[in-house]
Formats: structure tokens, sequence, C-alpha cells
């Protein structure tokens, strides 16, 4: 990780920070000196991402979420305020996969629960850390969409429709908050090696899907911080409504 100290001063929201991706996020912008609200409906797993981060002299708190309740966003950004004194910087992270099936088998519940959590979800965090921003004159939203925000794949019709109404919540966002000091943009990471992925597939599987990508190999958690890091940073100043892909050239192709 930098020792860059480009988030001195400035308070973070990570969701779905518990593990994989939101983890290093959280860990990177910790790193670069935010205080950072790890945010996870797994509240022992955001405890050992805040547990490493202050083990590493970085200043972070946990709190549980659930992103497709809006009470439940609504209280995880008054924590953030009340802890900490404000809001600059938000990553809008967690997410699901879902089941695999072609779109027509695919289970209604399936449907309704990718898109209350990946779509739904990420509405409800900027319907509420928008408002927090503003008040400190400004910020920086990144959302997680997927290389599946631009392309489609088989078998994942709820995540490929949720994956791309994140990019235009994005851009429209963007458009809206554009004079007022608020950025926000998409990240489509490809296949990232994470502890979930790497428990469940075995390496043959995992090759394979590393070869799916043009650089022949699956993209870090850390990797996608970097991406994500950047785009939150005063470096990306005029850079809103628009969606990055880290994917080794997967839609590339």
């Amino acid at each position: 990780m930098t020792d860059r100290a480009d988030f001195a001063g400035k308070v973070a929201i990570v969701t779905g920070a518990g593990s994989g991706i939101g983890e290093a996020c959280a860990k990177e912008l910790a790193a670069r000196g935010a205080s950072v609200v790890v945010a996870d409906i797994n509240l022992e797993a955001a405890g050992r991402v805040v547990g490493q981060i202050e083990q590493s002299s970085g200043v972070a708190a946990a709190v549980r979420v659930d992103v497709a309740d809006p009470e439940s966003v609504a209280g995880m950004v008054r924590f953030a305020v009340e802890t900490y004194g404000g809001l600059d910087v938000a990553v809008n992270n967690a997410g699901i996969g879902g089941e695999q099936n072609p779109t027509g088998a695919y289970s209604v519940e399936s449907w309704s629960r990718v898109i209350d959590v990946n779509l739904n979800g990420v509405f409800f965090c900027m319907r509420h850390e928008i408002p927090a921003m503003l008040t400190r004159g400004g910020g920086a939203i990144v959302n997680m969409s997927s290389i599946l925000g631009s392309v489609g794949f088989a078998g994942s019709p709820a995540y490929v429709a949720a994956k791309h109404g994140v990019v235009g919540l994005t851009q429209n966002a963007a458009i809206e908050y554009a004079t007022q000091g608020i950025r926000v943009t998409a990240v489509g990471p490809g296949f990232i090696t994470t502890p979930l992925l790497s428990a469940n597939l075995d390496q043959d599987t995992q090759r394979a899907i590393g070869d799916l990508h043009p650089m022949k190999r699956m993209g870090t958690a850390e990797e996608v911080a970097a991406l994500v890091c950047f785009l939150a940073s005063g470096e990306a100043s005029f850079i809103t409504g628009s969606y990055h892909t880290v994917d080794g050239g997967y839609t590339a192709q």
C-alpha cells in the first residue's frame, strides 16, 4: 500500500468492506489517511478489517449495513457523520451474484434480491450520501459496477441488468451534481481473485477464467482499489460521469 496521505482529513464509507474488493478499498483509503467507515452486512467481518487497519496505524470503525434497506443505509451515513464529522468519499461496493440460469428460467425471487442489493442498494446509498456530502461542499462517489455493466453474460440476467443500471445511475447523478462539487464515477472490474472465489473454484477453473482475459490472468482486489482511490482523489478532479474498466482487456475483445 502507498504511504501517500492524499486522503488526510477525509471521511470515507466503503460498503461490502468486510472482504474482497471492498476490504482492499477500505485498507487503501485508510493507508492514504482517510478515516474509514467499514460497512458490511457481516459486522464480524467488518470488525476484522477495522482491526487490521488499526494495526497499520489507520483510523476506521465498523458498522453493519444492509444496503437493500434504506433505513439501514441512512443509519450508516448517520454513523459516519456522528463518528467522524462528515462524509467526503463513498465507495458503493456491496453486491451479490445471484443464481445462474437463463432469463426464461430465472427465478423471480433471485431477480428481486439481486436488483435490491446491486442496484437499489447503490441508489439508497447515494440518496443518503449526497446530502451529507453537500454539507461539506462536495465529495466523490465511486460505484462498483462490473465488466457486466457493459456486456452480457449468459445465465446472469439480473446481475447484468443491475450492473448496467449502476452505470446509468452513475451518469445521471454525475450530471445532476457536477456544479455542486460532487463527482460520481463507476468502476467495472473483470474477474477478480478473492478469498471467496479461491475457496469455491479449483485451480483449473480459476485458470480457465483467467484465460478469458487477454492478459491471461484474473485481477487482484488491490488493483481495483488503486483505481477506486485515484477516482476518489483530487487527481481525478475533472473526471465525473464515467465508467472505468479494470479488466485485463476483457471488454476490448
